[in-house]
């Protein structure tokens, strides 16, 4: 894919009609300069994990995080409290040898290409709160989690996956409505003749809309999306105002007297007209309609839950190995919390990679899909137009190694999306 991105200099003669030379080298660069990143990222961390493993990394920190939880009055006994200790200070240590990189993406990358909107006090102070709302959810669910695996008994597999399903329903509830709002400022989207429209589409498919919200991405980030959440008759819809070219604050002029961090985003986007027009936001809503309607949304919980069922019941079976444990430094002790870690961030890992092979030629399957679902709707040449817009706001590069495109790519490739259109759009 490197390859591709380095040799393809000039626009293919299918582009000719959809991308101008210009945005195809500005998105060249962009995804060139991400795929460095990523290579050197992902081998850091390759890096990272072989040398924790091969130092003993993993013991060392349990062994300190119960002097910590003794320190503290704890003794061995309190293996639930001694484990928080240790996922405390293992996601700290995580977090701070992630942070370089993050800021490096930020502020290097991202802001290189056009598409950075945040300041390095309000990436530090996201960072901050992200990690303390991750702390306040994950100690609590893995604390319970420990519990239910302790007391469950033979069957306690059952009662554990039940557990986390639980567990991601209530997040998946509760998420936009309370952790999202933390980090970005969510309003009703205005009365109007685009909510009208959504409406309208929503109930002429018997979508159970209930509210609109438009959220500020354009604070973070320039780039854009769109998606709906909720369960059973109570579904909202969110767009980023970074979607809408008539709501993007990257399309307005600041206002005359507004401060200089202000100019700094003008001068950044004043060339770049930024969204969709009303009739394209309709079709690439009806794209998302299309997962709720063809039932998308709950064949990916279903398979999900398949899928965290059998991990479990081979947590159970595993979990007595003490071989397992012997292999990662841990002779006297089998903690739950290592062992959850061994089998299924390690053991589970070869499989984890053919599922997620699985996962994403079923998503590219069911993109094809919603797409077909929006064209039945009649919005085939305004998604057309739409997939144009947003692949050029997003500097999405339409060429692709089918190997790396086949093994990464969630959505199918814009050439083959808009082929899929194209007969119904000249209809």
């Amino acid at each position: 894919q490197r390859r591709v991105y380095r040799t393809t200099t000039h626009v293919p003669q299918e582009l000719g009609q959809i991308m101008d030379s210009e945005t195809f080298e500005k998105s060249r660069l962009y995804q060139l300069d991400k795929s460095t990143f990523s290579f050197w990222s992902g081998l850091y961390s390759e890096v990272e994990g072989t040398m924790i493993l091969l130092c003993g990394g993993i013991p060392f920190l349990w062994n300190l995080s119960g002097q910590i939880s003794g320190r503290a009055g704890f003794g061995p006994e309190y293996e639930i409290v001694q484990s928080l200790v240790f996922l405390l200070l293992a996601t700290l240590f995580s977090a701070v040898t992630g942070l370089p990189w993050s800021l490096y993406n930020t502020f290097v990358i991202e802001e290189k290409h056009g598409f950075n909107q945040q300041t390095l006090g309000f990436f530090f102070k996201d960072a901050i709160k992200k990690f303390i709302v991750t702390q306040c959810i994950l100690l609590p669910v893995t604390s319970l989690l420990l519990y239910i695996i302790k007391i469950g008994g033979d069957y306690f597999f059952i009662y554990a996956w039940l557990f986390t399903l639980v567990v991601s329903l209530v997040l998946v509830t509760i998420y936009a409505d309370y952790i999202a709002p933390l980090f970005d400022k969510f309003i009703p989207l205005p009365e109007g003749e685009l909510k009208q429209q959504i409406e309208t589409m929503a109930k002429s498919i018997d979508f159970p809309l209930t509210k609109v919200y438009v959220v500020e991405g354009s604070k973070r980030s320039s780039h854009s999306n769109a998606y709906f959440y909720g369960f059973f008759k109570n579904k909202r819809i969110v767009l980023f105002d970074t979607l809408l070219e008539d709501y993007s604050a990257l399309n307005k002029e600041p206002a005359e007297g507004e401060d200089g961090e202000n100019e700094e985003t003008k001068s950044k986007t004043k060339n770049k007209k930024q969204g969709c027009k009303n009739e394209e936001v309709l079709a690439v809503l009806g794209h998302e309609l299309g997962h709720w309607k063809l039932g998308h949304t709950v064949k990916n919980i279903i398979i999900s839950q398949m899928n965290s069922f059998l991990c479990f019941f081979l947590f159970a079976v595993l979990i007595g190995r003490k071989e397992l444990f012997a292999a990662f430094g841990f002779y006297d002790t089998q903690p739950t919390l290592i062992g959850l870690m061994i089998i299924f961030q390690f053991i589970f890992s070869p499989y984890n990679e053919v599922l997620s092979f699985c996962l994403t030629v079923l998503s590219r399957r069911f993109e094809f899909q919603a797409d077909a679902f929006a064209k039945e709707l009649g919005k085939a040449k305004d998604l057309y137009s739409a997939l144009i817009k947003l692949n050029k706001d997003n500097l999405g590069f339409p060429v692709s190694d089918w190997i790396f495109s086949m093994w990464h790519y969630s959505h199918p490739p814009l050439l083959e999306r808009l082929q899929a259109l194209k007969d119904a759009k000249q209809e």
